[in-house]
């Protein structure tokens, strides 16, 4: 196992003290390491917010993309190279909201990633206003009243998308959490975990104790490839709520659908100027 400490950058974080970003670094580090990864191996693709700036306090490389857009420029290394290992990762907000249409579109192709969100059913970095997640008790300086629109379930959804790959856990649970990365890692396909991560300065509902007090593993003998379970245990969320692998499917990734991209990365192909020559006349 390689040293943990070549993942930790010593920065000072902009994060509130007892923020859940802090535990979901430390697993996040800690599972590379156990995979005997290096800083070069791995390219981080986020977004903004508190949770896109994790790439900033972890020596991996790293890519800060627009809000809601981190999956884009990912599939753009994905397709150039397929050594890399790829994690996108951003908050709740940035991913389901500003970023839906991107998760969506990428749950079909099966672009084989890591995609890490932060649930922390608020937005963080813009002073607390609902997220796609936040329930309908919950009341900011925006939504006064409350939510007003009912909240989204990610594992519902991505399961009724047929991911490749889609669990929950908890920054409580630190080892369960890790089990989940090194999981997701080394799955072929597109993998997301939707991550309990609670923002202590501005969601009071959702915090450590709320969640300890409601999430428990799924059962020894449960089978993530049963469909119907799947959709069963994504719909569980209220007084119990399921963390553990939901759903996984073997099948196709992006790559392996386009002859192309199967057999050799872009980077490693050599490209005779002659070959652009038709291109070149098209575009004069």
């Amino acid at each position: 196992m390689v040293d943990t400490a070549i993942f930790e950058a010593d920065r000072e974080t902009a994060w509130c003290p007892g923020c859940g970003n802090f535990p979901l670094r430390k697993a996040l580090s800690e599972s590379l390491a156990e995979m005997n990864l290096k800083p070069e191996q791995v390219t981080m693709f986020t977004g903004i917010g508190q949770a896109a700036k994790m790439p900033h306090y972890l020596k991996v490389n790293g890519f800060n993309g627009l809000h809601g857009r981190s999956l884009p420029p990912s599939i753009g290394m994905r397709i150039a190279n397929p050594e890399m290992k790829i994690i996108v990762e951003s908050g709740d907000g940035c991913t389901y909201g500003e970023g839906g249409n991107h998760i969506l579109h990428n749950l079909r192709r099966n672009i084989d990633i890591v995609n890490l969100v932060h649930d922390n059913q608020i937005y963080g970095l813009t002073k607390g206003q609902a997220s796609p997640t936040s329930g309908n008790e919950i009341k900011t300086p925006v939504q006064t009243h409350g939510v007003n629109a009912e909240p989204l379930n990610p594992v519902r959804f991505a399961v009724g998308m047929k991911a490749s790959f889609v669990a929950r856990s908890f920054v409580g649970d630190k080892e369960h959490l890790k089990a989940m990365i090194k999981a997701a890692m080394e799955h072929k396909g597109y993998a997301m975990i939707d991550i309990f991560q609670p923002c202590v300065s501005f969601n009071k509902i959702n915090t450590y104790q709320w969640y300890q007090e409601r999430v428990y593993h799924l059962e020894e003998d449960y089978d993530p490839t049963d469909y119907a379970a799947a959709v069963e245990k994504a719909d569980e969320f209220g007084d119990k709520i399921p963390i553990g692998i939901i759903y996984k499917e073997e099948k196709a990734t992006f790559r392996e659908r386009i002859p192309y991209l199967k057999d050799k990365a872009l980077v490693k192909r050599n490209v005779k100027p002659t070959e652009l020559k038709n291109l070149l006349t098209d575009f004069k």
